[in-house]
C-alpha cells in the first residue's frame, strides 16, 4: 500500500505549484498541453538521471582533488543536466505548437515540464525510504520537497521561461537571452544543491531559503512585467 502513497505523494508538491502557476495565465492554456509538457518533462528525468550517474563516473576519474569534483558534478553533472533536460521538453513539444500564443506561455510551460521533472524526482525519492516507511516520514519528505527541490525546480526553469520570452520582443538577442537564462538557472541550482548537501548549521538552510525567495520575487515580477509588455504591443 505505501507504494500507491508513494506514488500519490510524489504527485502532491507538483501539482500544488502548478495550481498555483495556472492562475497566472489570463489566457488558460489547453488542458492537453498541460498534460503532454508534465507528462514530457516526468519522462526526461530518467534520462538526465542516466547522463547524471554517468557524468559522476567520469568526473571521479578525473586528477583533481575531490572538493573540486564534487563542485563540478553539483553544477554541471547535475544543475546542468537537469535545466538542459527541461528546456529541451519545451524546445520540442511546445516551441512549434500553436498553443504557444504569447511570450507569457513559454514561462508557463517552462515550470510545468519542471513540475513533471520535479514530480518524477519525488516519487523515485518516496519509494528509495522502503516499503515498511512510516507515514510520519512519507509527510516529512513531502513537505520538504514541496518547498525545497519542487519549488526550486519551478522557480529555475521558470527563470528561463522568463528570458526565452523577452527573446520574442527582440528576436535578434535570442540567443544571447538563452545562454543567460540557462547560466542564472544553473547557477542558482548549483548554489541551492550544494548548500543543502554540504553545508551544516544555519548555512544550509538560510542560503537556498534566499536563493528561493530571490527566484520566487523574480518569477512573480517576469509574469507582471511579460503581461504589461504584450498588452502594450497589442
Amino acid at each position: 500500500m505505501n507504494y500507491l502513497v508513494f506514488l500519490l505523494f510524489g504527485l502532491v508538491p507538483s501539482l500544488i505549484w502548478l495550481a498555483f502557476y495556472l492562475r497566472k495565465d489570463a489566457h488558460p492554456e489547453p488542458n492537453s498541453m498541460i498534460r503532454k509538457v508534465f507528462f514530457w518533462g516526468m519522462l526526461a528525468t530518467l534520462p538526465a538521471i542516466a547522463l547524471e550517474l554517468t557524468l559522476r563516473s567520469l568526473f571521479s576519474l578525473l586528477p583533481l582533488p575531490p572538493a573540486i569534483i564534487l563542485v563540478l558534478y553539483i553544477f554541471l553533472g547535475v544543475a546542468l543536466v537537469e535545466e538542459l533536460f527541461k528546456f529541451l521538453v519545451v524546445r520540442v513539444f511546445v516551441y512549434k505548437n500553436r498553443a504557444l500564443d504569447e511570450p507569457l506561455d513559454l514561462m508557463l510551460y517552462m515550470i510545468i515540464a519542471a513540475l513533471g521533472f520535479a514530480a518524477f524526482e519525488n516519487i523515485l525519492i518516496l519509494f528509495g525510504l522502503g516499503p515498511a516507511s512510516p507515514f510520519s516520514n512519507i509527510a516529512a519528505l513531502t513537505l520538504a520537497r514541496l518547498v525545497g527541490a519542487t519549488f526550486l525546480h519551478a522557480l529555475t526553469s521558470g527563470t528561463l521561461g522568463y528570458f526565452l520570452a523577452r527573446s520574442f520582443f527582440d528576436p535578434a538577442k535570442k540567443h544571447g537571452y538563452l545562454v543567460f537564462g540557462l547560466f542564472l538557472a544553473i547557477l542558482l541550482h548549483g548554489f541551492f544543491n550544494f548548500y543543502i548537501l554540504e553545508m551544516e548549521g544555519v548555512q544550509k538552510l538560510l542560503v537556498p531559503g534566499v536563493i528561493l525567495a530571490g527566484l520566487a520575487i523574480f518569477v512573480s515580477t517576469g509574469f507582471r512585467q511579460l503581461k504589461r509588455i504584450t498588452a502594450s504591443k497589442q
